[in-house]
Parts: structure tokens; sequence; C-alpha cells
């Protein structure tokens, strides 16, 4: 029977927003992955095999969240990866050097890793250089200083084992553990990373925050002159980016015991791949916390889809790279959709 028709309007409506969105892309994207090394590799519909994948989209997806808002805010931040890797070398080499409780380490971590999100914030507002220029900086700082320090104090390039240390089992339970829901294995990660999504959404959808976000990346500059602060706006972007930063290097150590200095080199472009997969435009002013979720998701799957398939891995950069053009032309399309209808 053919609904009234005073519902059909509101249907339409509902799938025109829908198709509206910027994640729209890559939520196609992903299906087809799915289908497609469902196709191919048998034990890629396996539980254990899920929660491997899943495993993989949190460790990406967890920066990829504030990545994306830091792009729809008009920014960039290539500091990113290496600041994994510092934060989880100062709670180590802090606990052990300190013979502290390791969530001694742990707060200490935190509050040099906002330090460092906060004082890129800082430099690209007072100094108005790119952010490419001012994080490409950090970066190179970054890499130089873990390095130097754990050569310097530790005498080898990783940091000493901190495994019988007070606090490192507690901690562990909060960044490292897993949990079984029904029949699937799962990493803590991947709450953390739902968590974020969750806070996110909320934060651009919900928020004047959100609304700021959004004016800051489409137009700076009209969005100064409605009263929008613009400095306050683009500063905590990279304190919210800091922020998964420290998370994500918690998870690290506690998840490895030692950390290699030389580790997070290169993994800020994956963030931004799953961010402009899932919708985020480079100049700013679009996308969706929702759509870096399904980016790293897509992520996750191709990552352990080829090695289901039993391909060789270095076919996975040919995938994530023709993942990245087929998304964005598809994001393109959406958008100038959506702005045609207006």
């Amino acid at each position: 029977m053919e609904p009234p028709a005073e519902q059909r309007p509101s249907a339409r409506s509902l799938a025109r927003r829908l198709a509206n969105r910027p994640e729209l892309g890559s939520v196609v994207g992903a299906a087809a992955v799915f289908v497609f090394f469902s196709a191919v590799a048998d034990a890629f519909l396996q539980w254990s095999s899920f929660g491997t994948v899943l495993y993989a989209a949190s460790t990406i997806g967890i920066m990829a969240v504030p990545v994306a808002l830091l792009m729809i805010g008009g920014e960039f931040d290539l500091s990113a990866g290496v600041l994994v890797t510092s934060s989880a070398l100062v709670s180590s080499m802090f606990s052990y050097q300190m013979t502290a409780n390791v969530w001694v380490g742990v707060g200490v971590s935190l509050l040099a890793t906002l330090a460092v999100g906060f004082v890129n914030g800082l430099l690209l507002v007072r100094t108005g250089l790119p952010s490419f220029i001012v994080t490409l900086g950090t970066f190179l700082i970054l890499q130089g200083c873990n390095l130097g320090f754990t050569k310097l104090i530790s005498g080898t390039v990783s940091t000493k084992t901190i495994a019988d240390m007070e606090g490192f089992d507690s901690a562990a339970d909060v960044f490292a553990s897993h949990l079984t829901v029904g029949d699937l294995d799962l990493q803590v990660t991947v709450l953390w990373w739902l968590g974020l999504v969750a806070v996110a959404t909320w934060i651009l959808l919900r928020t004047r925050a959100g609304n700021w976000i959004y004016a800051v990346g489409g137009d700076a500059q009209a969005a100064c002159a409605v009263g929008v602060p613009v400095h306050r706006t683009k500063i905590g972007l990279y304190v919210g980016v800091s922020l998964a930063a420290w998370i994500s290097g918690q998870h690290l150590l506690m998840s490895y015991d030692v950390v290699q200095s030389g580790e997070g080199v290169g993994n800020e472009f994956l963030y931004i791949i799953a961010a402009v997969i899932g919708g985020c435009l480079l100049t700013g002013g679009y996308g969706s916390a929702v759509g870096s979720a399904v980016g790293a998701f897509i992520f996750g799957m191709a990552d352990k889809g080829i090695v289901y398939a039993r391909w060789n891995a270095d076919w996975f950069t040919f995938f994530l790279g023709a993942m990245l053009l087929l998304a964005t032309l598809l994001n393109a399309w959406v958008r100038r959709r959506a702005e045609a209808r207006r």
C-alpha cells in the first residue's frame, strides 16, 4: 500500500538529507571494500578477523577523529604521528628515571603532550604562518627530541621496561586491555575510538563550538567579523589532536612496554587520509567525525583484508591510494549535489 501523501515528503526529505551527508562517499566505499574482501578472503568474515579489523581501525581512528575536526577548521597537523611516540616516551622515561608510579609518568605525559598542541595552535594564530610550515617544524623538532633524548637517557633507541613498576597493570587496564562481547574479542582502543567519535559528533552538531569550527574552516575572516573566536577555536582544535595523541601514546606504551623512539613517522598521513576518505575537504569547512571513523574502518579492512587474502603486503599502499582517489571524487560529487540543492 502506498504511504499517505503527508508522509512522503518527510521520507523524501530524510533521504535527501542522508544523500547530502559528507560521509556518504565513505559509507559506499566501506560497503564495497567489505563485499570485496568477503569474496576474496574466506577468513575475513570470521569473528576473530572482525575483531582484528576493528583494532587496526581504532589505532588510526582515535587520531583521525580530532584530525578531521582540525581539517574541518581549515588546518593540518603534520606532527601528529611523532607526537604519539613522544607521549609514550615521556611516560616511560619519566616513570623509569624517577622510579615513580607509572600513573605519575602518564600524568606528566598528558601535560607535556597538551603543551605541544597548545604551542602549535598559538604559533599558528600569532605568526600567521601556514599550518603546514608550523607543524612540519614541530614534526622535525619532536623527531629529533625523540631520538636524541632516548639515546641520551637510555643509551639506546628504545626505552627501558617498566612492566614491573607500580601502577603499570592498572594503566594497562585503561589503555591496553581486552574485553569480550559474545564471541568477539575487542581491544579497549575500540571503545576509546567510538567514544571520541560520539563526543566529536556531539560537538559538531549540538554545540556552538561545532558551529565555530565549520565557520572558521569555511571563511576565517568572515567568521571573525561575526564574532567567532577564531584563534581560540584553532588552538582548541590543536589541543584536541594532542589529547588523542596522548591516548594513542599510552596505548602504545602499555601494549608493548618498550617504545622505539623512531616510531610514528608517516602515520600523520594515514590520519589525514582517513579523514579525507571520510569526506573532509582539504580546504576546510566540510566533513564529519563519523566520516573519519568510516575512513579508519576502510583502512582497517584494507590492512587486514590483504593479509587474509594472502596477498603481498606491498599492495596495501596501492589499495589505500586508490580508495583515497575514488572516495575524494565521490565526496566532491556529493558536495556539488548538496550545494546545487541549496
